[in-house]
């Protein structure tokens, strides 16, 4: 949310003043006090208050624009004075600036007591907020869902994987969890394998239970009572306390076979509270649950996850729910029905929607062209907005650290694919992470971006080399709500400037002592001040420098970067040669751990000039070589003794030779190794004594190599193997490689330039012709 951003924002602000060593500005003592007390007051009530309290949304709207406009009035006195000081100096009165300050404090002292005063008096009427999940087409209410079940298109395997589940004979009582967005269908699936009749033969009892967001034990307990038993009612049940309720239901559920569907629980705290109910009594017993957010779906070990339907499985889901009982979809609405299903991302209940709007609706190519450029539009105005309320709940649930990084989500255009790198620095430089101790905020941030994929709110798109996620994405119909819900508080206000290539920085970068992360697309960073004592001058939170060229590695700039911790550099070769780079001094960035380095010379012997004296620190975890026409020889001991190492990737020309030999007990934390256009490798030798750990192993255009050591096959942890392009033998050894593992799980892919590997092809081991 806007008000709580802009609250950790002046914070952050606050904070690096008093710790700057040359300050621009000076705050009187009395009021950063003051501000700080009122800040973490504020603070703490917007990560205090929940939607399920008794404060009214209106009332809660209205506090949070104070705070807001507040905190960003100070926000903007501070940096506009900062911006003064800085141009115009000494010449600038400060007293106005401490009056108005004075003013934005006062305002902050009346918010805190209104709030003081609310949460005494208990202000406020029922939150509304909660919308009936009836309404939604999804969650439901507590009748039993048998009478209301829909299509399951698009989802058949799941179908049967989930009767699979509830009818295997293992006696112990099993959990089965079914995770994914809002609108994925789980409900909708949990309902269809419900009203089976093969499933409702199989258990002696079955009980349907809506849970959500502001869920009550004792109801669930009545839900549960007034399923399996005919003779209860409502109103005799609603006298018994929540020990007698849950009594009855562990006796009645006692010695039979049982079914409890718990839909829509949002906390394992829910599950916490009614998971000792449920006896386990040897009789195959089952329970299901429907869930948004991983953590939850974690309680069970055999949970099923629900993904977006595929354009086809999307078509088909469109024409049952256009066209029902009648015949297939005319052939000329086919080719822009099929656009349509594509632009719902594959979300079932965004599907469902569309659809029912297109059945009601006249069928022309022309109407239907007009649904196909206005997609999500239309989803969002149909059924008064079913699918954003559906998705709004998600929202709502979100704690109120991780609002502002979701909401910040609608900057990005649609169908992007987000550099989480990028986005992690983003959140941090926005304000919106909260400091934790022993904790950077770029390892803080990332923890928030893992709990927004947890919430499924957040899609993974691609994961690097070791697991880490390195791109990320969101629905459109998310990224509508983020941006309904940020133009509602005001939120986004978020300056983009383009850079060029060939960017020479000014000297002063070395006066900017707080910079986090400079990346360019090209940059030359100029030689840092002569004169000064030692400690001034020193860029000492710097954790990030990328694209820089021609990184002069003498001692008076490694010094100042002590704590860099990712450095991507490349050369281009100048008149003189590369004499004057002396990159033996990347062995004192002893916090470096990732590198990236690149050259283009004009000609191989002054390179030598350059990688004589090439040195890495031991706290390097991921290495990419390019262009540095290493021998393999220099391997042993330019790299491979490197203790953390866990990614190396050598690209075109980096290492040259037609054998390369390793040397046992070398490697021994690597976990994925990527060589690409070593043209002249022909002989590889080793065993798995040098790569003890290897996970991952992909050669690229290498055609000259004639085999994978067969050592490679002896390593326990190796899960796969990629070829690219290489030497028809190298293929082959792959082959014989998994022949000998496959049962341990091993997966090969291939492509080729010829369709007569094709032949190899079988489970695990994918062969594609280029």
């Amino acid at each position: 949310m806007a008000a709580y951003a802009a609250l950790l924002s002046l914070k952050y602000i606050i904070q690096q003043i008093q710790l700057h060593p040359r300050p621009p500005i000076s705050l009187h003592q009395n009021q950063a006090d003051s501000l700080t007390d009122n800040l973490n007051f504020l603070q703490d009530f917007l990560e205090g208050y929940s939607y399920g309290s008794s404060i009214s949304r209106e009332a809660v709207d209205v506090l949070e624009s104070r705070i807001k406009n507040a905190a960003l009035a100070a926000e903007d006195l501070i940096e506009t004075r900062v911006v003064d000081q800085i141009l115009v100096g000494e010449r600038v009165s400060s007293s106005d600036f401490h009056q108005d300050l004075e003013m934005v404090i006062q305002d902050m002292v009346f918010i805190k007591k209104d709030v003081m005063e609310i949460k005494e008096n208990n202000i406020g009427i029922e939150d509304h907020l909660h919308i009936n999940s009836s309404t939604l087409g999804g969650a439901g209410s507590s009748s039993s869902p048998s009478t209301r079940q829909n299509a399951m298109v698009g989802f058949d395997d799941l179908l049967i994987e989930v009767m699979d589940k509830l009818s295997e004979q293992q006696s112990n009582l099993r959990i089965i969890p079914i995770v994914g967005m809002g609108g994925i269908g789980k409900t909708t699936l949990a309902r269809n394998v419900y009203a089976k009749p093969l499933i409702m033969h199989h258990f002696d009892i079955r009980a349907w239970v809506t849970v959500s967001q502001n869920y009550n034990v004792q109801d669930i307990l009545i839900e549960i009572l007034l399923c399996i038993s005919k003779d209860e009612s409502l109103e005799s049940l609603s006298a018994k306390s929540e020990g007698e309720l849950g009594e009855r239901v562990h006796k009645s559920l006692w010695g039979r076979r049982y079914w409890i569907v718990l839909d829509d629980i949002w906390s394992a705290e829910a599950w916490d509270k009614v998971n000792l109910f449920f006896p386990e009594n040897g009789q195959r017993s089952r329970i299901m649950i429907t869930t948004r957010v991983s953590d939850v779906a974690s309680i069970g070990s055999h949970g099923i996850v629900m993904d977006f339907l595929n354009e086809e499985k999307s078509w088909d889901l469109l024409c049952r729910s256009v066209f029902e009982d009648e015949d297939d979809c005319p052939p000329e609405l086919e080719e822009i029905g099929k656009k349509i299903a594509k632009n719902c991302e594959g979300l079932p209940l965004s599907i469902v929607v569309i659809g029912g709007h297109l059945a009601k609706s006249k069928r022309t190519r022309e109407h239907w062209e007009y649904i196909s450029e206005n997609t999500n539009t239309i989803v969002n105005l149909e059924d008064n907005e079913r699918c954003l309320k559906v998705l709004q709940l998600s929202y709502n649930h979100l704690p109120v650290h991780l609002k502002p990084c979701f909401l910040y989500m609608g900057v990005f255009p649609e169908d992007n694919k987000i550099r989480v790198s990028c986005l992690v620095k983003l959140w941090v430089s926005e304000g919106f992470v909260k400091p934790i101790n022993g904790k950077s905020l770029e390892v803080v941030s990332g923890e928030y971006l893992q709990e927004l994929c947890d919430r499924n709110l957040i899609s993974v798109h691609k994961r690097g080399s070791y697991g880490n996620i390195k791109f990320c994405s969101i629905h459109d119909l998310l990224r509508d709500l983020c941006l309904r819900e940020a133009e509602r508080e005001k939120f986004f206000y978020t300056l983009v400037v383009n850079g060029t290539w060939d960017v020479v920085a000014p000297c002063e970068i070395w006066n900017m002592t707080q910079l986090k992360h400079v990346n360019f697309d090209r940059l030359e960073l100029p030689d840092p001040p002569t004169g000064g004592k030692d400690d001034e001058f020193v860029l000492g939170n710097l954790q990030t420098l990328t694209n820089i060229r021609n990184f002069k590695c003498g001692k008076e700039i490694v010094k100042r970067i002590p704590n860099i911790n990712k450095l991507q550099i490349f050369y281009y070769e100048e008149p003189q040669g590369f004499l004057s780079y002396c990159l033996d001094n990347l062995g004192h960035l002893h916090k470096l751990e990732s590198l990236r380095f690149s050259l283009n010379p004009i000609n191989k012997p002054s390179l030598n000039d350059l990688v004589e004296n090439f040195i890495l620190p031991n706290s390097l975890k991921k290495l990419t070589l390019e262009g540095t026409y290493l021998k393999w020889e220099e391997m042993n001991t330019k790299i491979g003794l490197l203790p953390n190492l866990q990614v190396l990737k050598l690209k075109a020309s980096s290492f040259v030779g037609a054998e390369w030999e390793t040397v046992e007990g070398q490697f021994c934390n690597l976990r994925y190794l990527l060589i690409n256009m070593c043209s002249d490798l022909e002989w590889w030798t080793t065993d798995s004594s040098s790569f003890p750990r290897l996970e991952h192993l992909v050669l690229q255009q290498l055609d000259k190599l004639n085999e994978i050591p067969s050592g490679i096959g002896e390593i326990p942890t190796l899960q796969s193997i990629e070829l690219n392009l290489c030497h028809d033998d190298a293929v082959i050894s792959a082959k014989s490689i998994f022949d000998e593992q496959e049962d341990l799980g091993l997966r090969v892919r291939v492509v080729a330039r010829d369709s007569h590997l094709e032949s190899l092809a079988g489970p695990n081991f994918q062969v594609e012709t280029w």
